[in-house]
């Protein structure tokens, strides 16, 4: 009985430590690859998950070197909540080019994810990459699956229907590769629209300097104001910074909409050219019988508030991107036409 009793005794031993060291083998993180840095610079993936920029696609946990950032002034999409990344490839960084976009390295992964909360969850609908290849930049569009655990390529585009948080029920678009070009191109090629050093905050790039990802902190850059602060923040600054982030990718020299005259650009002081007493060069029935872009002192006879204020295709500007009114947008460049002198 007392052998018996010892070699139960031993076999209890033996059992427990066998749980012990599989708990342990269970409780090791996960081994996460490094990003492919091969599907950055070749082909078009099928699937996100091929570049293995996040350790938690769903929850969208990025790997090492995917660094989080957000803008002080975001493009309006409809009121989506929109998850930036940037990453870079080991042994490179960024270098700073004053108050504008960087120079991004051969390599980098510009990635944007954008969700919507439905049935009071939130929902990822697109990742948007832009691939900083040898031959320049190209930008393909992703679309999440139902059970959100992955992304596949929409080279020809989708429609899903969505309800805005204000909700409005919207038929939102997710662009055809095509399609990315119409606002991200300038003088013939792919360009980065967002990430400039004048919308990034100083704590975000002094983070990037000191990790070694930016060459030097940009000087003397104006910044944009934070739009959750925008009551609080100089009018004509806030204004003008909607007005860059939301329409001067099309609205400048060498864009799509370089012949409509308007160059709606952070750093142009010139008044015709933003707008101010300039008559439309084609606005046809997007002027609604207005004859100025801009009337100073009188938003309601302007065009450019006019079209900001249509929901109607072939009115509405921006005429990508979005399918609703912007109304804390709308009332920002109100005021500031209001506000100037006759």
């Amino acid at each position: 009985m007392k052998y018996a009793t010892a070699l139960l005794g031993a076999a209890s031993l033996a059992l427990a430590g066998s749980f012990v060291a599989r708990a342990e083998v269970f409780s090791q993180p996960a081994i996460v690859e490094p990003v492919n840095d091969e599907a950055i610079a070749q082909g078009m993936p099928r699937l996100l998950s091929h570049f293995r920029f996040f350790r938690d696609a769903s929850a969208q946990v990025p790997v090492d070197r995917v660094t989080p950032y957000r803008l002080n002034t975001p493009l309006f999409s409809d009121g989506a909540e929109k998850l930036r990344f940037v990453y870079l490839p080991e042994g490179t960084a960024m270098a700073a080019q004053g108050e504008g976009l960087p120079e991004f390295p051969v390599g980098t992964a510009l990635i944007k994810t954008f969700a919507f909360e439905q049935d009071g969850q939130r929902r990822l609908i697109e990742t948007r990459v832009l691939l900083h290849r040898a031959d320049g930049w190209l930008a393909l569009p992703y679309m999440w699956n139902e059970e959100q655990t992955d992304a596949r390529l929409a080279v020809a585009g989708a429609r899903l229907d969505l309800t805005t948080p204000k909700g409005e029920a919207i038929s939102y678009r997710i662009p055809n590769k095509n399609q990315c070009k119409e606002c991200h191109g300038l003088d013939g090629e792919v360009v980065p629209i967002g990430p400039k050093a004048r919308n990034l905050s100083h704590d975000w790039l002094s983070e990037m300097v000191s990790a070694g990802h930016l060459d030097t902190l940009p000087q003397d850059a104006d910044q944009f104001p934070v739009w959750e602060q925008r009551e609080s923040a100089n009018l004509t600054a806030a204004a003008r910074a909607y007005l860059d982030v939301n329409c001067a990718h099309c609205h400048r020299p060498g864009a799509t909409a370089s012949n409509s005259g308007l160059d709606l650009r952070w750093e142009q002081q010139n008044p015709e050219a933003i707008g101010i007493g300039k008559r439309p060069v084609a606005a046809g029935r997007g002027a609604g019988g207005h004859l100025f872009d801009i009337v100073p002192g009188s938003p309601d006879s302007s065009i450019l508030t006019y079209r900001m204020a249509s929901p109607e295709p072939g009115v509405a500007m921006p005429e990508l991107g979005k399918s609703t009114v912007d109304e804390e947008g709308l009332d920002i460049v109100r005021r500031w036409i209001e506000e100037m002198a006759p």
